[in-house]
């Protein structure tokens, strides 16, 4: 073989493997830009005021999010059903979208990195009671208060199989994981959790009142918790008005006669 053919195979070869080496570096980062994408998904078990606290906590631990990137928010989801405004409300005296007539169910929800749906499906499944399996409020009955999770896709998303691995493998004891319907019913001591497409089962925000709200279950979250209210609906870039009857005093007071009410029949049941 003469010099110039020999520069010449030497010349297509590098030119091949240069070419190869681009395209693994472009489908890498491609591969990274999708698992690094932000993805909207939501998690329920039982009344979402306990629910958004740890998952404030987890987006600060995490993901590093100060105060202005938290995206945690309470709502509700579980079907696809709203009123003749097209909103999603508690319980109210008014009896404006009804989340509990309506079929839905009190979740949380938040956007994270694609890459991190695994990790925050771990903290989700740890907050069941580790003694029983069941929502740590058992006073809360009803399908408002199912367990559930939504993500785009549903079971077609390429992490669902994190939460698959999440589910089975928990302190709090193996969930199995069931293709919701809409509107399905409580899933007390089923050991089920719903899981919905978001595309099709999206989320609600709930009211403000019920942002960054005390649980009943223990000593308050703290002023500088509870304030974040005020800075999430003033920059208008997660917490938006909802339309629902929002008096905080109004509702508030109905929703302690309710949990008070659900308490009382839980006790006499068990005596």
């Amino acid at each position: 073989m003469n010099i110039a053919a020999s520069s010449l195979l030497l010349t297509a070869s590098s030119t091949s493997s240069s070419s190869a080496a681009a395209a693994a570096t472009k489908a890498t980062a491609a591969a990274t830009n999708v698992s690094n994408k932000d993805t909207f998904v939501y998690f329920g078990t039982g009344c979402f005021w306990h629910i958004q606290n740890e998952f404030i906590k987890a987006e600060r631990s995490l993901l590093k999010r100060k105060e202005v990137d938290l995206t945690s928010r309470t709502g509700y989801a579980g079907r696809t059903k709203v009123d003749s405004k097209g909103r999603v409300c508690y319980h109210n005296l008014q009896f404006a979208g009804d989340y509990g007539r309506m079929g839905h169910a009190e979740v949380v929800g938040m956007t994270i990195p694609e890459s991190k749906i695994g990790d925050f499906a771990k903290i989700y499944f740890n907050l069941f009671d580790p003694d029983n399996g069941d929502r740590v409020d058992p006073g809360d009955k009803g399908r408002e208060y199912r367990y559930l999770l939504g993500l785009p896709g549903g079971d077609q998303h390429p992490k669902f199989d994190s939460i698959v691995e999440a589910a089975k493998n928990n302190p709090t004891g193996k969930k199995l994981l069931v293709k919701g319907k809409g509107s399905d019913p409580d899933t007390f001591k089923k050991n089920i959790v719903y899981y919905y497409d978001t595309n099709q089962f999206p989320f609600y925000q709930a009211e403000k009142y019920h942002q960054f709200h005390n649980d009943f279950r223990g000593p308050p979250y703290g002023q500088d918790y509870n304030q974040l209210v005020d800075l999430e609906f003033s920059g208008g870039k997660i917490l938006k008005t909802t339309g629902c009857p929002d008096s905080f005093d109004e509702q508030t007071k109905l929703r302690t006669k309710i949990k008070q009410f659900k308490q009382t029949k839980s006790n006499n049941q068990s005596s």
